[in-house]
């Protein structure tokens, strides 16, 4: 009798915060779904050898952004730079280990938490990541005006959707210096979709996948835009196993893009690409056709 009675209570605390989270939702709108940032320090680069420096941007609307810029660490000339947008979770300390592994393979790599991250100021909302993402570009683009390194944009998860709204209004722009090559690690199909597909997945939510998915402006899905990404070579990465973003998301934004264009299917879980040689292999590889195909044009 008492572990039914302590059954019941369990299943009445569940509804219970599903309905807190229900209203919040309600009255929120689904934007606050994709963020989920905390000011937590988890590892610096120091502690993984990377020499680094700590860059503080100034947004439009009076808002502070923390970056780290890691420099490659190689004799030689850089091969190229990378502005890596990480995921919702957490903060960019707690996803470095996924660029880690590319200062030691000659490349810069330029990172910002979004606002509301770590150390950047502010609350995360889709319209204002957007803006800071492309502060944190147009910096990037400023510090090396003159150089002739190529310029790659690597978003996992959220910062992959981020960065093809950005990418798709840079290239649309044709705004100088042109990015070489955007790859797409584990990124959902769309903002709408994808709110819609995890609302639809749970009993109390389920009947507001709708109206509360419409809450969400559609300027951004990337189905919509990846085809703008043209003639930009595109690499979508997505694992069979990703429990968070379902393949099919990465196949959806697949068949949207133009050409060029390479898919990468992976056995990993979420986010978790890079600790597998062979996928880092392939990224450098994509990486350096695709600097090749348009240096030859």
């Amino acid at each position: 009798m008492a572990s039914g009675t302590a059954r019941v209570l369990l299943t009445h605390r569940a509804a219970v915060v599903a309905l807190l989270a229900l209203i919040t939702l309600l009255q929120t709108g689904c934007s606050s779904v994709f963020f989920y940032p905390n000011k937590a320090t988890y590892i610096t680069p120091d502690r993984l050898n990377l020499e680094y420096d700590d860059i503080y941007l100034n947004t439009a609307d009076g808002e502070t952004l923390h970056g780290w810029w890691l420099p490659a660490l190689s004799e030689e000339p850089a091969k190229g730079t990378i502005y890596y947008l990480h995921g919702n979770a957490q903060n960019v300390s707690a996803h470095i280990l996924n660029i880690a592994w590319l200062p030691e393979q000659g490349f810069n790599v330029f990172t910002i938490d979004y606002r509301g991250y770590g150390q950047s100021t502010g609350a995360p909302d889709i319209e204002g990541v957007l803006h800071d993402v492309e502060t944190g570009l147009r910096w990037l683009v400023e510090q090396d005006t003159a150089s002739e390194r190529p310029l790659y944009l690597l978003g996992q998860s959220l910062g992959g959707a981020l960065g093809i709204a950005l990418a798709s209004e840079w290239t649309q722009r044709n705004e100088q210096p042109a990015l070489n090559g955007i790859i797409l690690d584990g990124t959902f199909s769309g903002f709408r979709y994808i709110a819609r597909e995890k609302l639809d997945q749970f009993w109390l939510t389920w009947p507001f996948q709708y109206p509360l998915s419409w809450t969400i402006p559609d300027d951004y899905e990337g189905t919509d835009h990846i085809a703008g990404l043209s003639p930009v070579p595109v690499m979508v990465i997505h694992s069979v196993r990703d429990g968070i973003i379902p393949f099919e998301h990465g196949v959806r934004l697949y068949e949207a893009a133009e050409q060029p264009k390479e898919f990468l299917q992976t056995d990993t879980p979420h986010a978790a690409t890079f600790v597998i040689p062979a996928y880092r292999e392939a990224v450098l590889e994509f990486m350096e056709k695709a600097f090749r195909g348009q240096h030859e044009i």
